[in-house]
């Protein structure tokens, strides 16, 4: 995305402001940040996995502010159809997503929960199943990055083929944003005891 706009705003339509989406934002525009430093990320919150409707009007606004790429953390192919009625690129979501809008999909981050349904399902039948936690990744299969469209240059698409052989930890080295995170939001209960202080509170918990 850093690589691609030429406004420096993009945007992302996001579900619900929960952990895993911010997560996502702040991955998202630290990635981009490390290529281009000038680059703002503005987010429509459409309070939903899946409108059609919804999704297109918050993939509108942010092209009325100037957003030239558009990301999502929301289910429906509205956003990249609107993207490439509008003549941007943009980014799909949870499934491949080109061939809804294939001139304006970069590549879609693709869920692949399959394998490890079928794995869960076959230790209940044998007696081995027992709880855990699954943190998977690109690494494991769990996560898979669709083909690169043509549109990204050859550079930029050697350097994304270099990354996903690893997992590196975008946030290692902001320790300022795991304290506000883990002090305010985790230790002293605040999520839990009062909603309200997460809402109003957002602001903090994203990378500037």
């Amino acid at each position: 995305a850093g690589s691609m706009t030429k406004s420096n705003v993009i945007g992302y339509v996001a579900s619900f402001p929960i952990p895993e989406v911010i997560r996502g934002i702040n991955s998202f525009t630290l990635a981009a940040q490390k290529v281009n430093p000038n680059i703002k990320t503005k987010i429509v919150w459409a309070f939903t996995w899946y409108d059609p409707g919804k999704e297109a009007e918050a993939a509108k606004a942010l092209i009325d502010q100037g957003a030239d790429i558009i990301a999502q953390h929301t289910d429906s192919t509205a956003i990249v159809q609107i993207a490439e009625k509008a003549g941007i690129f943009a980014f799909g979501q949870a499934s491949d997503m080109d061939k809804f809008a294939p001139k304006a999909v970069l590549t879609s981050v693709e869920n692949n929960w399959g394998p490890y349904y079928v794995d869960r399902v076959k230790a209940v039948a044998n007696g081995t199943w027992n709880q855990k936690d699954t943190w998977h990744g690109i690494g494991d299969g769990m996560v898979v990055i669709s083909d690169l469209d043509s549109a990204i240059p050859a550079d930029v698409r050697a350097k994304v083929n270099q990354l996903l052989n690893v997992e590196p930890n975008l946030f290692q080295d902001i320790n300022t944003f795991k304290r506000n995170l883990i002090t305010d939001f985790i230790l002293d209960g605040n999520i839990l005891s009062n909603p309200t202080n997460y809402t109003e509170n957002l602001t903090d918990l994203f990378i500037k």
